[in-house]
């Protein structure tokens, strides 16, 4: 399922139009967001939460360089934040 789709499906099932469905949806992600932005959390109850972690600067390495190359194919990946979803129990109770 695709934005347009979700959409759709929002609208049909809340009886409201495509355009009031698309600003419900673009809110709600706007939302999630700026509280992830800022560091917080979002939680649904049952479907899931979203959380920013760091992720460590780390040294990577090409898999396509052979041993003895100048430099051996070693890069520095800098660190960043990193956007973490854990699902509910509902929701892995209705996918499983």
């Amino acid at each position: 399922m695709n934005k347009s789709e979700l959409i759709d499906a929002i609208a049909a099932d809340a009886g409201i139009t495509k355009a009031a469905a698309k600003l419900a949806l673009e809110s709600f992600l706007g939302n999630v967001g700026s509280t992830l932005k800022k560091g917080g959390r979002v939680s649904l109850v049952g479907f899931g939460s979203w959380s920013v972690s760091n992720r460590a600067a780390r040294e990577g390495r090409n898999p396509q360089w052979k041993e003895g190359d100048p430099g051996n194919g070693k890069i520095q990946i800098a660190a960043k934040n990193v956007v973490k979803f854990k699902a509910g129990s509902d929701l892995e109770g209705s996918v499983n």
